[in-house]
């Protein structure tokens, strides 16, 4: 299958062990690497109320180890790794058999996947550990949006029966931003980020976890990234794709999502007009009075800002262990425990995030092409231009 989209990364680690690699590939030369962004994400990635006891021995930061010279990526592979200060894999008295899986958790179906009765090996990788080295290539992705105008922001939307109301636009997502920065639990809403917080003391309290709601608005996007021509490289399912890759995610949706099913179409795609003095913008002057399709249209960025959604289930390891099997004997017995959070909601806002920018970077580079920054920001301006003076001529 080819894949036109030529930026993309691979990780490799585990919970426990040395660090956290991520490779990117397809970058072009001559990209400023903005080390203090990448590090802010990786420190965001790590707080938020509910989050145990690893997050105060690990303090995450990256280290170059190719592919940049003097601050600018070369051209070449970008690899960078997060320690683990907590590295214990070789250390068996730290690091002991586990034989009881974790219902909702990698640890039964890993365990008979590679014939062992030790999920040691599973929960290593499976681990949400492993998000620290996505959260790195993510934010590294979005030193080269920035430069065309691109932001992100995303932020916790709602967890059990608390919502946060607030509208985001492209005129107040800076200040909400501000909000969310200022908030525990990653909610740019103060009253309810309050109850957030009692609502997931109480589940400490009740020895139990909470997942919920995370949402990413993706603004400055220009009109045409991803493409109509094959399903695997329409955006929409790419960005699927990256989303359910995150460890604890079970559903993902862009715009108004599974809402649609409950509307009418007169209630749900966003009108067209036309705004000849907003024709600068990355919209090109196509304006809409909504944004149910969430920037997306045929697998493709129609000028609005990208929205997605993505759906966080609680914890799998909980306090009180629950209902499982010992995998030697096979008798019932309760889950083993590791060291874990009760709530990881206001970081998997920040995962979600950059897993977002991730794919919106790679149809960018896969839209305009070009091997240094020069030939893609000539290539970037040349399009809009042409864009601009539609129709042309024969």
């Amino acid at each position: 299958m080819i894949d036109r989209m030529a930026l993309r990364y691979m990780t490799a680690g585990e919970s426990h062990g040395p660090g956290m690699l991520a490779v990117v590939e397809g970058l072009p030369a001559g990209l400023a690497v903005d080390a203090d962004f990448i590090n802010a994400e990786l420190r965001r990635r790590q707080a938020g109320y509910g989050r145990g006891a690893r997050q105060r021995m690990e303090t995450d930061t990256i280290e170059v180890l190719s592919g940049v010279m003097q601050g600018r990526t070369m051209g070449g592979p970008v690899a960078l790794r997060v320690a683990n200060r907590d590295s214990r894999l070789d250390d068996a008295a730290k690091t002991p058999p586990v034989h009881q899986p974790r219902p909702g958790h990698a640890d039964l179906a890993g365990s008979v996947k590679w014939l062992t009765t030790d999920c040691r090996a599973t929960l290593e990788r499976a681990s949400a550990r492993e998000t620290a080295a996505r959260v790195a290539a993510g934010a590294l992705a979005r030193c080269l949006l920035r430069e065309f105008g691109i932001e992100c922001f995303g932020f916790v939307r709602s967890s059990l029966d608390v919502r946060c109301a607030a509208e985001v636009t492209a005129e107040n997502w800076t200040s909400l931003r501000a909000a969310r920065d200022a908030s525990e639990v990653g909610m740019p809403c103060a009253t309810s980020s309050q109850q957030l917080i009692d609502r997931i003391h109480q589940a400490k309290v009740e020895k139990d976890t909470v997942g919920g709601l995370v949402e990413t608005h993706v603004f400055g996007c220009p009109i045409g990234l991803g493409t109509c021509v094959q399903w695997h490289e329409r955006l929409d399912s790419r960005l699927a794709a990256a989303v359910m890759g995150i460890q604890a995610f079970k559903a993902v949706e862009i715009g108004l999502g599974r809402e649609c099913a409950f509307r009418t179409g007169s209630q749900v795609h966003d009108p067209i007009a036309y705004d000849a003095a907003r024709r600068g913008e990355p919209h090109l002057g196509f304006v809409r009075t909504t944004n149910n399709a969430g920037g997306l249209e045929g697998g493709m960025t129609n000028g609005m800002p990208v929205v997605v959604t993505g759906t966080m289930k609680p914890i799998s390891t909980l306090l009180r262990g629950m209902p499982s099997v010992d995998l030697n004997t096979k008798q019932s017995i309760t889950s083993a425990y590791e060291r874990s959070d009760i709530s990881a909601i206001a970081a998997a806002g920040v995962v979600l995030e950059n897993v977002v920018a991730f794919e919106i970077a790679a149809a960018f580079l896969a839209k305009f092409g070009g091997d240094s920054m020069t030939q893609l920001h000539a290539s970037h301006d040349a399009f809009l231009d042409l864009a601009r003076r539609l129709p042309l001529a024969d």
